[in-house]
């Protein structure tokens, strides 16, 4: 009876690989330069020089991060002249950004 249960569990569980990405993209949301560039992003597309002179921060290091939330799937960036306008890379993320400040500010 018990091993019904637990073969029931394990049958809904995501493959493994799909749980490996899901944590490596929570991984992203661990830092928060990547998560107050995203935040900024949330509220308008912006170029690299708009994103470091925001947050303080050198070119370098927001292009750097960028890079990351690119390979994440997270921001894209589009060609304007010689700048790249950056955006979150969809509607998800948005999402996610929304759920885990509603969660964070529960019981303020």
């Amino acid at each position: 009876m018990e091993n019904n249960k637990i073969e029931l569990v394990r049958n809904k569980l995501p493959d493994s690989e799909t749980l490996y990405e899901l944590s490596n993209l929570f991984k992203m949301f661990g830092d928060p330069t990547r998560v107050k560039i995203l935040s900024c992003l949330q509220i308008r597309d912006m170029y690299v020089g708009e994103l470091a002179e925001t947050l303080d921060m050198t070119d370098s290091a927001v292009s750097h991060q960028l890079r990351v939330l690119r390979s994440s799937k997270l921001v894209r960036g589009v060609k304007e002249g010689k700048e790249v306008k950056y955006s979150l890379d969809d509607d998800h993320v948005t999402k996610i950004l929304e759920y885990g400040l509603t969660h964070v500010n529960e019981d303020r």
